[in-house]
């Protein structure tokens, strides 16, 4: 007596595999893009500690013009570098009333867009 599966049970098996991505896929593909979001806040949050740092050591923070290219300059970063978003995007650096902002321009690379991320909105 030979033991194998038939026809219909193959496609049984099929189906029901067809089905179970059917409804796990559309779940995944969206949750790559809140991590980064996520992601972004918090560099955003780190930068902001580095921020408050500079201004207690120089008693305000860098002009927009000097952005945060000035805190590689002064050594608040380890590794002299400008961290970057989770795009490999720069962070702009808005100076404001005795503040700052920080924006990321998101996954469209693109400025003063839908997608952009910005510090103060950032919880």
């Amino acid at each position: 007596m030979k033991k194998a599966f038939s026809l219909m049970e193959l496609m049984v098996v099929i189906i029901i595999l067809g089905l179970l991505a059917a409804f796990v896929l559309p779940n995944l593909t969206g949750k790559s893009d809140e991590a980064k979001d996520k992601i972004v806040c918090i560099q955003m949050k780190s930068i902001a500690q580095t921020l408050k740092m500079y201004k207690l050591d120089n008693s305000s923070y860098p002009q927009t013009q000097e952005g945060l290219g000035l805190l590689v300059e002064k050594k608040y970063f380890e590794d002299r570098k400008l961290p970057k978003d989770a795009w490999s995007n720069d962070f702009i650096y808005i100076s404001n009333e005795g503040g700052f902002d920080l924006v990321s321009k998101g996954a469209d690379k693109k400025e003063s867009t839908e997608d952009d991320i910005y510090y103060s909105k950032c919880k």
